[in-house]
């Protein structure tokens, strides 16, 4: 009997690994039937290849020296928009945050077999009906009996994950406690043009900005640090959404450029040159300025904008990349230390700080970088730092985005 039970460990054993090399003539072939993967390409984005950087001031800055300390770091190949996002984009997303809570309001659901509930999108919404008054401001709010939408019911949970914090607690906690989530008005906030400039008449800009059709090509403004990772969030579970129902791998997440990624990327190859069009003046041969910056004091105009321009205006730098110096500062990922360069590591550098509600004023700040319409040439230089406090809205802030690039390169697809 012992003998029979031997022999029918060995059977089953010698089936099972029979079953295992199936297909494979009993070779080391890897797993079989994967999904094979061909690449990306991100609409509006730009490839920039993976390579070595030489950041901080490309001239002598004496002021700046501690904070713009020189080093040579290596990044990653990544994709990153090629402008700024613009009102209509980030109007895509506040719409479907829109549309998302109307449809939950009205309870447009759908029971999926293995027992989950997802919104029916396919169901029409009438935003006249009574169902969906409270999405408005009631009357004695109503400024000329406008029926408007409150832009403060517009509210968007988007999570992360706290890589960091997991890989140094070394599996010992349970993996909700590094999931991270975070509730945000994702309106953007249009009296900045008001509250960011004193005795300034502006509130034209407040009025027409964001919604008008004017400014559709504009780069969106009034947006903070926690309102840009929402959009991104949502941007990633969009697209992933539709590569699902298409049968195809999803990719990496959309999420804000590093501070060296966005510096790398600006450059566009002109490893030492201070402004990304590779040269060190603000005027071409024939006295043209290349950006929109404020030229002068009380000279606002010059460059051929007022205030912010189209997000693709003037030329691009060699990565393909539009106003990588001025029109709008852009936020980046990255938290803010004066002295970050001397301890941050060479390979893909990233200084993050994931700061409360309730925690110091110094430990929000998040670093931007690019200069703005409003500001002087020094600070659309590419390797000029500068930052804003995370739930801090400007008239002057705005975005775009990144994606990492999965392989060596993109000639291997």
């Amino acid at each position: 009997m012992k003998n029979f039970s031997k022999l029918l460990l060995v059977l089953i054993i010698a089936s099972t690994l029979g079953a295992c090399s199936s297909g494979s003539n009993g070779q080391l072939t890897g797993v079989l039937n994967r999904p094979t993967w061909k690449g990306i390409n991100p609409y509006g984005m730009v490839y920039v290849p993976s390579g070595t950087l030489h950041i901080g001031p490309s001239d002598q800055d004496v002021n700046q020296t501690m904070v713009q300390r020189p080093m040579s770091i290596s990044i990653q190949g990544f994709y990153i928009d090629d402008t700024e996002i613009t009102n209509n984009e980030y109007r895509q997303f506040v719409d479907w945050v829109r549309d998302s809570i109307a449809h939950s309001w009205l309870d447009h659901t759908i029971e999926s077999e293995n027992g989950t509930t997802r919104l029916d999108w396919d169901q029409e919404l009438d935003y006249l009906s009574e169902e969906l008054e409270d999405m408005f401001y009631p009357e004695d709010e109503r400024f000329a009996n406008k029926r408007e939408m409150d832009k403060q019911k517009l509210i968007f949970e988007y999570e992360w994950y706290d890589w960091k914090g997991a890989a140094h607690d070394h599996y010992n906690s349970n993996r909700k406690k590094f999931i991270k989530k975070n509730e945000v008005k994702i309106y953007p906030d249009t009296l900045v043009w008001v509250r960011d400039f004193t005795y300034s008449y502006n509130e034209p800009m407040t009025r027409n900005y964001f919604w008008h059709p004017a400014f559709d090509d504009y780069p969106v403004v009034g947006v903070d640090w926690r309102m840009a990772n929402a959009f991104c969030y949502w941007r990633t579970n969009f697209w992933n959404s539709f590569r699902a129902a298409q049968g195809e791998v999803n990719t990496e997440d959309f999420r804000l450029p590093t501070e060296s990624e966005w510096e790398y990327a600006a450059r566009g190859g002109n490893e030492h040159a201070p402004f990304p069009w590779g040269g060190y003046y603000v005027r071409n041969a024939k006295g043209c300025i290349l950006a929109n910056f404020k030229p002068g004091r009380g000279n606002y105009p010059e460059d051929g904008g007022l205030y912010t321009v189209k997000a693709d205006a003037y030329f691009p730098n060699d990565y393909g990349l539009y106003n990588m110096a001025g029109n709008v500062s852009e936020w980046t990922s990255s938290a803010f230390y004066e002295n970050g360069y001397a301890f941050q590591h060479d390979l893909n550098p990233d200084i993050r700080f994931d700061a409360n509600d309730d925690d110091p004023l110094a430990w929000k700040r998040k670093v931007i970088r690019g200069g703005s319409w409003k500001d002087i040439a020094y600070f659309i230089q590419t390797g000029t730092r500068h930052w804003e406090y995370q739930d801090s809205a400007k008239s002057y802030v705005g975005f775009r985005c990144v994606l990492t690039f999965l392989g060596r390169s993109i000639n291997d697809f």
